[in-house]
């Protein structure tokens, strides 16, 4: 039998399907990746609340929730507290909510699925503590993927004062973590680079990065059937799509559209959902240029990518070795090329860097300027575009980079597996 058949893992992550962006794509693609090989994969998740931070209808309700998706995940949605304003303090709340909730059902996964691996994505590294006790009463290694420093980027974005009370907690909470698992991983080379410089071994040390979808997600030759759908008319689109949360810095949306008004030539199309989507929305009441979507359905996401003549890709100054946004490779993978906002050598700038164009953080006139001069110069456009495509099939292709972490899962827990052993005992003894 396919020893994959008796590997076994439990992935515990704040964020999965049915949410549509963000890390829930990553978690979800892992966990369907590695049940459609054949190993045995359960979840423990919470209830879909992201990116509007609101459950979602026909979710509502302080219960758990189990499902069964074809590939054979097992999923568990646990309820916790979301707050209609993430705060700091409230951001802390609702992710402990889950925490205690997810508890009883990961030690209950952990005694009777017996899995070799315990894999926690963060956010939410609050419930870092209930995975890796979960993986010590039942010998599981231990494994925690760094999606978003969160501490950090809680400073950066001024949720939580570095100099408080709150910020020394959080930052020896981290310590404790990040001193307690068997592997850690992050998702750029300038993120695991920060790995080392919290004295993290290295032998302990994996990139694991996110991917593009590259069947799914293909340049749109002509134009992009989602655009008279929508009802947009102009020949240029500048796209931004995800998230509408502080750390990306999406002010600049709106300084961009103002600086860009007199082209009558392009809209500015904002796709999606959160905190911050009134506020834009409010903000550029007087810029017809400037079109606010909701998220598009995963079935059109190819479309929608393929709609744009230029990805936009802001992000705060703090924040850019923090976080790579999650979207970045499917802007890639759609072979446009980006405008992103990111100081030089951090891990954004590297990835957009022949791909697009990279401006200061917070520099609305040179982001405006960048964007122009690819609406003006459609063979450089092309070429960058051309290029994004490359770049994605060379570092993010789906099936290479899971192929390699069941690879260093085998090397993690050793060959032949627990279970395989146990399996093989069974057979010597019929």
């Amino acid at each position: 039998m396919d020893k994959n058949a008796h590997m076994r893992l439990l992935i515990i992550g704040i964020n999965y399907s049915p949410e549509i962006i963000s890390t829930a794509v990553y978690t979800s693609g892992l966990a369907e990746h590695f049940a459609g090989e054949g190993m045995r994969t359960d979840v423990v998740t919470a209830l879909p609340y992201y990116p509007r931070w609101e459950v979602f209808e026909g979710w509502k309700g302080i219960a758990w929730r189990r499902e069964r998706s074809a590939c054979g995940v097992r999923a568990v949605h646990c309820p916790l507290y979301v707050p209609k304003n993430p705060t700091g303090a409230r951001r802390i709340l609702h992710h402990a909510s889950f925490a205690i909730t997810a508890l009883p059902v990961v030690l209950w996964k952990a005694l009777t699925g017996r899995p070799d691996i315990v894999f926690v994505v963060a956010p939410s590294m609050v419930s870092a503590p209930v995975g890796w006790l979960g993986a010590r009463i039942c010998g599981a290694k231990a494994w925690l993927h760094i999606q978003d420093y969160e501490v950090e980027a809680a400073f950066a974005t001024g949720l939580i004062a570095e100099d408080s009370r709150m910020g020394r907690i959080a930052r020896a909470f981290e310590r404790f973590v990040l001193r307690r698992f068997d592997c850690i991983s992050s998702i750029s080379k300038p993120m695991v680079e920060k790995l080392r410089k919290k004295n993290v071994p290295e032998n302990r040390i994996y990139e694991l990065r996110n991917w593009a979808n590259l069947e799914k997600i293909r340049p749109v030759e002509g134009l992009s059937p989602l655009k008279a759908e929508l009802g947009i008319t102009t020949p240029f689109v500048a796209l931004y799509s995800g998230n509408l949360a502080n750390k990306q810095g999406l002010e600049i949306l709106v300084e961009i559209a103002r600086r860009l008004k007199h082209r009558n030539d392009l809209t500015i199309v904002v796709c999606g959902d959160g905190p911050m989507r009134s506020q834009l929305v409010r903000e550029s009441e007087d810029l017809p240029m400037i079109r606010f979507f909701p998220l598009q359905p995963v079935e059109k996401l190819s479309d929608l990518l393929g709609m744009a003549d230029v990805h936009l890709l802001p992000q705060i100054a703090g924040a850019a070795d923090l976080v790579l946004p999650s979207k970045l490779t499917n802007m890639l993978a759609s072979g446009r090329p980006v405008v992103a906002t990111a100081l030089p050598s951090t891990a954004l700038a590297s990835e957009v860097e022949g791909a697009g164009i990279v401006v200061p953080p917070g520099d609305g006139e040179a982001m405006a300027s960048a964007i122009e001069e690819l609406l003006d110069q459609p063979d450089k456009r092309l070429s960058l575009g051309k290029m994004a495509r490359e770049r994605a099939l060379t570092r993010w292709d789906m099936t290479a980079i899971l192929g390699r972490l069941k690879n260093k899962f085998e090397t993690l827990i050793g060959k032949p597996n627990r279970a395989a052993t146990e399996a093989e005992n069974v057979r010597k003894f019929q």
